[in-house]
């Protein structure tokens, strides 16, 4: 093998080495979605309802409150609805990436393949895109509002049986994918209109009592915030007692 080649593969396998340490978390560990989920850390991501995610490193605050803060705009610690209404348009002008007034196809397949690739399943058996991580079920644990009937629908939904999917296993509500579930004239272009209309809709959802305004503390925890919370109490349990657990 010449000195070129070798070269060549080198360099390949950094930049494989780099992109698997830097890059998004996609599911819990690898694409197999195996094992026991409580010994490998979940990712600390949080994704808007709008649909923006926001990471944060393993040990610091779930970054639920890094968006909380960026869309508070007089940070009064009361989110508003038109507070709410503002957070997601401006995180549809940045998904408008041609800047023509409206979120085509390309831009949602950007969305879900470059922006927030954890919607996306880690399944075994299944490649990238195929279905959504059905693997943290919401049991007897407290159950979030939703919306939504799918991927792809504006209608809406409250609480109920089904377990998290997509964004919803990140989110506030077990809605799989938010920036496309604002289509709901199925065309593959969201307007504006239908953005705004989609934030409204959420709003009113968590705001379940009416009180015109949502604060951090009386937001529902999302599914991965329970689990990491799990997961740090069992590592808190490990400490003190090492050698007790498995």
């Amino acid at each position: 093998m010449n000195l070129k080649l070798l070269t060549a593969l080198a360099a390949s396998a950094l930049a494989a080495a780099a992109c698997a340490s830097n890059g998004p978390q996609h599911g819990f560990g690898g694409p197999s979605g195996g094992g026991d989920r409580l010994t490998r850390r979940a990712p600390n991501l949080f994704i808007s309802p709008a649909g923006k995610p926001f990471r944060a490193g393993p040990e610091e605050p779930y970054p639920s409150a890094l968006w909380f803060a960026q869309a508070d705009k007089d940070h009064d610690g009361r989110l508003t609805r038109a507070e709410f209404e503002a957070d997601a348009e401006a995180f549809f002008r940045e998904l408008d990436q041609n800047h023509d007034g409206v979120i085509d196809g390309f831009e949602v397949e950007h969305y879900e393949q470059v922006v927030a690739p954890e919607i996306n399943p880690q399944v075994e058996g299944l490649r990238f895109g195929e279905g959504m991580d059905l693997s943290l079920g919401s049991g007897s644990e407290e159950r979030a509002p939703r919306i939504g009937q799918g991927p792809r629908s504006g209608g809406r939904e409250l609480a109920g049986d089904r377990r998290p999917e997509g964004a919803g296993v990140y989110g506030l509500l077990n809605e799989p994918e938010p920036v496309a579930a604002a289509d709901t004239q199925f065309n593959s272009r969201i307007t504006p209109e239908e953005f705004r209309a989609a934030a409204d809709r959420r709003f009113a959802v968590l705001d379940s009592k009416g009180l015109g305004y949502l604060t951090l503390e009386t937001l529902p925890k999302t599914p991965v915030q329970r689990l990491l919370e799990r997961q740090k109490a069992r590592r808190a349990r490990e400490l003190q007692h090492p050698g007790s657990h498995p």
